[in-house]
């Protein structure tokens, strides 16, 4: 029973601790690095994080439903998660268990900031959530491995800016992506090839925009309210199924 627990989330834990590594190395440099470095390097994973976010959002053209085209549902779901998000004040609540974190572990600086951008910046994408499948259905964790090693490198970005907040974002990866192994038998029942399932597709696809608002975020360039779009996560395949209906 134990080796089976550990096969099915072993990715995973792989994650949590490069996640963790990562950010003990960010610490190390923080101290070491003047302070324009430290801006060059945030600016770098922004850049990138635009990238990913970009390529991932290309996901809504491959989310059609019936005469529904993938994109107009990703503006739904984000409109509709927007507003869900605005009402259930996820902000303030991901702000309020960040500093609660921050006071109980006495973190200074950005350390809500850093948990709350890691956090979305490690469990929204394709990687995570074919992956945690992948890994749950057949003890397969090679893309969750993949996924380990780029958020151990972005790890190292953020602490640099954000501080030991970014270690944190270690439970956010272990209660999703574990969640979802462990639950992945279930969802196979809805998804029996999560790889090119219309439905992930679209989760992709949303969750590429959000990468893409952080992105923005960690450039400066605007303050977008990315937590308050994580109800389009949930809203995206329910919105599929109810097009696909609707026009078949």
């Amino acid at each position: 029973m134990v080796l089976d627990f550990w096969v099915r989330t072993s990715g995973t834990w792989i994650n949590v601790i490069t996640v963790v590594l990562g950010t003990a190395l960010g610490l190390f440099l923080r101290g070491r690095l003047p302070g324009q470095m430290q801006k060059v390097i945030t600016q770098g994973l922004g850049l990138v994080t635009l990238f990913i976010g970009f390529s991932m959002a290309g996901s809504l053209r491959e989310a059609q439903a019936g005469q529904v085209d993938g994109v107009i549902l990703g503006l739904l779901a984000l409109v509709l998660g927007g507003l869900l998000g605005e009402w259930w004040k996820l902000e303030l609540l991901l702000e309020a268990v960040g500093n609660w974190l921050k006071h109980r572990f006495k973190g200074k600086g950005s350390f809500t900031e850093g948990f709350v951008a890691a956090s979305l910046l490690f469990c929204v994408g394709p990687l995570a959530l074919i992956g945690s499948l992948n890994n749950g259905l057949v003890g397969n964790n090679t893309l969750l491995t993949l996924k380990a090693s780029m958020d151990g490198l972005a790890a190292i970005a953020l602490t640099s800016s954000f501080g030991i907040g970014v270690g944190f974002s270690a439970l956010s990866i272990l209660i999703y992506q574990g969640g979802i192994s462990l639950a992945a038998g279930a969802l196979a029942q809805t998804l029996p090839d999560p790889a090119t399932a219309p439905q992930v597709m679209l989760i992709t696809g949303v969750g590429g925009l959000m990468i893409t608002g952080l992105g923005l975020n960690l450039l400066e360039v605007a303050q977008v309210r990315i937590a308050s779009f994580l109800p389009a996560l949930l809203l995206s395949p329910l919105l599929y199924a109810i097009a696909a209906r609707l026009t078949s």
